[in-house]
């Protein structure tokens, strides 16, 4: 080969790579500024968190603070739109990865597994898992997840084997796991897509219990059709810090995120977000919520 041609073909592999590097390493800011759009992912159905309103738009505390971060966006980019993106757990965070949402938003735990993919804002909110029941489900499942002695409930047997369910693809699958050992009697782990559907197969006793974070299971227990008739567990077997994913190495978008939770944090708002959503668990869990944030 010439050596005129080799040049050439050296000097395009360099261009090429330039450009590949360019597009690898476009940071968050300046993609959205191009497209003049953020893409706000959302989880539909994780209320009070991320929902969906009659109307069909997106609603929920997380969806709020998104749209907080977007206020903020907004003030670099001008007239920035906002493309809501609706989008599974198991799916959300690829479609972070890959570029297709700048923001992930919902109940979404933040730990060392999903930080090897995408990153995290600072915690937005603290709760843990636990139980809803029946009042007449297996009562070693009363004991075990209402944080009672087996002296307190009756002596009658336990069933041979009984059912908990959970959300697939959550981690709280693994902690029911765990938190089920050798003394707990024979339980099976059943997978639903959705957590209306776990509440659905509770209230028609195809399973015995329905295992979630706490805050999603008030909500849950206020949709069923006997509300009366269910226990929500007392007994927390996690800790969970909620969080806001986002793209890994882009320090300057995360930053900015995180600017704008601490100001929301501080702000008079924030008790009122925290009210319309939580009610009177507001202000307990604004304090909670503090003591995680980041000071300015």
């Amino acid at each position: 080969m010439p050596a005129h041609c080799m040049r050439r073909l050296v000097l395009a592999g360099i261009i090429l790579g330039i450009s590949a590097y360019t597009a690898t390493a476009a940071q968050t800011l300046d993609l959205i500024a191009q497209k003049g759009t953020i893409r706000i992912g959302y989880i539909s159905d994780e209320e009070p968190f991320s929902f969906k309103k009659k109307d069909g738009n997106p609603t929920g505390y997380v969806i709020d603070l998104c749209g907080k971060i977007a206020d903020a966006v907004g003030t670099k980019v001008a007239n920035l739109k906002r493309d809501y993106v609706e989008t599974t757990l198991a799916d959300g965070f690829d479609a972070v990865k890959s570029g297709q949402v700048d923001l992930l938003c919902g109940a979404i735990t933040i730990n060392l597994g999903r930080r090897q993919s995408v990153d995290f804002s600072q915690p937005i909110f603290i709760t843990g898992a636990s139980a809803l029941l029946r009042k007449d489900s297996p009562e070693y499942l009363m004991a075990l997840f209402l944080d009672k002695r087996l002296a307190q409930v009756s002596a009658k047997p336990a069933p041979a084997t009984s059912t908990i369910g959970v959300r697939a693809d959550t981690t709280t699958g693994a902690t029911l796991r765990e938190a089920l050992g050798s003394d707990v009697p024979k339980t099976r782990i059943a997978d639903f897509a959705t957590h209306q559907d776990g509440l659905a197969a509770l209230e028609n006793h195809k399973i015995d219990a329905y295992f979630a974070d706490r805050a999603l299971l008030f909500d849950l227990a206020s949709h069923a059709h006997s509300p009366s008739t269910l226990a929500i567990g007392n007994r927390l077997f996690t800790h969970e810090p909620y969080g806001i994913a986002l793209r890994q190495d882009d320090s300057a978008f995360r930053l900015l995120v995180d600017q704008t939770l601490t100001e929301t944090y501080q702000s008079d708002d924030f008790a009122k977000l925290l009210t319309t959503y939580f009610g009177q668990e507001g202000p307990i869990l604004r304090r909670e919520i503090m003591m995680q944030s980041i000071p300015q």
